[in-house]
């Protein structure tokens, strides 16, 4: 079976931020969208759920962090190029949503990001593996913990 993953975010207002991510060229699945909720498809494998602020609170008894005065969480996506992470970055500050700092070369990684209407940080990252450092330390990975 292949695993998908389906992160949930709260919102205040749902028509608001389908608009947004509609602007960066998100489509959202009918099936799981009503007035409460709207499916975000990222991939075939990656779903964001956009969830009315009561809506989300159902399904934990914990207050609701205000993504706008705390972080939780950093979304990351990968992206195909460089183009790719600015031409999203731009998209979002032009659907209004707020570039609270610049983007950042690493040579083997280019990020940069957004925050959603809100206070959502997404990162977008393109790496190039070929450009990789040999002389740093292999990543971490399944294969190497």
């Amino acid at each position: 079976m292949n695993q998908q993953i389906y992160v949930n975010l709260p919102v205040r207002d749902l028509p608001r931020s389908k608009e947004f991510f509609s602007a960066l060229g998100y489509n959202f699945n009918p099936q799981f969208t009503d007035d409460k909720a709207a499916c975000m498809v990222i991939s075939d494998s990656i779903y964001v759920m956009l969830l009315t602020e009561p809506f989300f609170q159902g399904f934990t008894g914990k207050p609701l962090a205000d993504a706008r005065q705390s972080t939780e969480v950093i979304t990351c996506l990968s992206c195909a190029s460089r183009a790719e992470v600015d031409a999203l970055v731009k998209k979002a500050w032009t659907a209004g949503g707020r570039v609270p700092r610049a983007a950042v070369d690493h040579g083997f990684m280019y990020q940069h990001g957004f925050e959603d209407p809100d206070g959502h940080v997404w990162e977008l990252a393109y790496m190039d593996m070929a450009a990789f450092p040999a002389t740093q330390a292999t990543p971490v990975t399944t294969a190497t913990v």
